[in-house]
């Protein structure tokens, strides 16, 4: 009990510090004179990202990697069939153009390099499967052309999509950032530290903790971000926060948590692989089936009833 209300402290400290690191660095930016669209794909973005990224690299820091891709895994499946399947049931989902031709081949692009980076046995004819340094930095190349993508996305688009900035004086928004760092940290290491103490009481592996408990706790602010859109009937952010989001994951995050441990693969991972790759498939295909570019409620109820079966599997292995 003493963990699991370590565990849910960590998680409101993270998401809490999130929030305030990105609202002191965008009003500090917009102070500076940097452009709103790079304030939202930069500061809003990572922001968004933080909770991931803490949690991984304090896990990869201590050795916990099978943690490290539990929760990108995990949260990349949750965003997918629970999170876009439960919007989807609430209200149809339509997409833009460049997010269909773009955006969701190149969220398929990094379930598909992650499952090719992994597979050193199968390919290279290694003694063990692993993801490593130098496929880390792969990853982050990919990253950057990502950004750059939707810099020069933002700058076509007209009129200039509003970023909500607050007005604070240097110092407020330099406290602000300093405070919201200092609860990342401080959050991360208290669910990472609660998680494997969960485990190890329980009896169950990192991995299973990382794609349950962790990865949904730290995809909260997607899914809070993607049922505010819906019930504003703004679906096209909807989706395409959860379609960045996993980019995101898996080029940025994944690659940078490599850089501080090379990653050993475990054989049970390669379900989870698979099940991020089948999700990132089935969305590419929904989208162009039925009433052209959208998720429509039969197929979130399909999505949504995925993430529970595999919830189910996941027990079941234990």
């Amino acid at each position: 009990m003493v963990n699991m209300l370590i565990l849910l402290a960590g998680f409101v400290t993270l998401i809490i510090g999130a929030d305030k690191l990105v609202d002191g660095a965008s009003a500090l930016a917009c102070k500076l004179g940097i452009p709103n669209i790079v304030i939202g794909l930069t500061i809003v973005a990572f922001g968004s990202s933080a909770p991931e990224l803490v949690v991984n690299l304090f896990a990869a820091y201590n050795n916990n990697t099978e943690m490290v891709l539990g929760n990108v895994l995990g949260s990349n499946i949750f965003n997918v069939l629970a999170t876009l399947g439960l919007c989807s049931i609430i209200y149809p989902l339509e997409v833009k153009t460049n997010t269909t031709w773009l955006e969701i081949p190149l969220s398929l692009l990094a379930a598909l390099a992650m499952l090719i980076m992994a597979n050193d046995v199968w390919l290279d004819r290694a003694p063990y499967n692993s993801i490593s340094r130098s496929e880390g930095l792969m990853l982050l190349l990919f990253f950057a052309i990502f950004l750059v993508y939707n810099l020069k996305l933002a700058r076509k688009s007209s009129p200039e999509e509003h970023v909500q900035t607050y007005n604070y004086t240097y110092l407020k928004a330099t406290l602000f950032m300093l405070l919201g760092l200092a609860g990342l940290i401080i959050g991360g290491r208290l669910i990472v530290t609660s998680a494997v103490n969960i485990a190890q009481l329980f009896g169950l592996s990192e991995r299973i903790i990382g794609l349950t408990v962790v990865s949904v706790g730290t995809s909260l602010p997607e899914l809070a971000t993607s049922l505010v859109a819906v019930r504003k009937r703004n679906v096209d952010l909807a989706i395409g926060n959860i379609v960045g989001s996993n980019i995101f994951n898996i080029f940025f995050i994944l690659g940078l948590s490599t850089l501080a441990n090379p990653l050993p693969v475990r054989t049970g991972t390669f379900l989870d692989i698979a099940v991020n790759l089948g999700a990132g498939m089935l969305l590419f295909l929904f989208i162009f089936t039925g009433r052209g570019r959208q998720l429509v409620r039969w197929e979130g109820t399909i999505l949504f009833s995925m993430y529970i079966a595999y919830l189910i599997l996941l027990i079941n292995q234990e």
